[in-house]
């Protein structure tokens, strides 16, 4: 099982602390491939919205702590996981 998971961070006055970031898991689905076309999704809401703030999403194993694929709100570059390497690669656009 895989699931995709929101990460909204707020914009803070320069000097403080940054908050917690809000965590949403937005679904668990059986294969990873409709995790990672719900993280999308919600990505395309989020920047329709132009919304203030940083935001990013991740697919991972539900329950892991390590992601297999993550984007974010101040680019679209998306990544994966080389399980081989255990780095991240930049992932083609489609």
């Amino acid at each position: 099982m895989f699931e995709a998971v929101e990460f909204i961070e707020e914009e803070v006055t320069p000097g403080q602390p940054a908050p917690i970031p809000i965590e949403n898991v937005l679904g668990t689905f059986g294969e990873e491939a409709e995790a990672v076309a719900r993280a999308r999704a919600a990505r395309a809401g989020y920047m329709g919205a132009e919304r203030e703030g940083y935001a990013w999403w991740i697919v991972r194993e539900q329950g892991a702590r390590l992601a297999n694929w993550i984007s974010d709100s101040r680019s679209d570059r998306e990544f994966a996981l080389d399980l081989t390497s255990g780095e991240l690669v930049e992932v083609p656009e489609e």
